[in-house]
């Protein structure tokens, strides 16, 4: 049987997590101005359902691994607090995964976006 108890709490803890990556993690801020420029785009150009699909599923990536690096880096610092070059080489494995999905995100955009921002500078001339 489905505790809404247990329910509740685990949603209570994995918002205050988003609270956490939010108010402490600067990319993640940068993350967030940028999906909010994308969403607002896609808005104003009238983007398909298809590419919607396109760019929810890679803002949803950039965030899972934001998330994820966070979580990551925190977990190295708990357990190494010192200097270790294996705790650093894994941070940067962790930050790697976050950029590698950023530069996705980047190139699913200029796919999406490309055509409609030479539409508009187009018009812009032929007027």
């Amino acid at each position: 049987m489905i505790s809404i108890r247990k329910s509740t709490k685990s949603f209570k803890y994995a918002f205050r997590g988003i609270y956490f990556l939010f108010k402490n993690e600067n990319n993640a801020r940068i993350h967030l101005l940028a999906s909010v420029i994308v969403i607002v785009l896609g808005f104003y150009f009238g983007i398909t359902s298809a590419e919607w699909l396109w760019i929810a599923f890679s803002i949803g990536l950039v965030w899972i691994g934001e998330a994820l690096n966070t979580a990551i880096e925190k977990l190295v610092d708990l357990v190494s607090p010192g200097f270790n070059p294996k705790a650093g080489e894994i941070k940067d494995l962790a930050a790697g995964a976050v950029l590698i999905a950023a530069g996705v995100a980047v190139v699913v955009g200029i796919l999406v976006f490309k055509d409609y921002v030479f539409d508009t500078i187009g018009s812009l001339y032929l007027k």
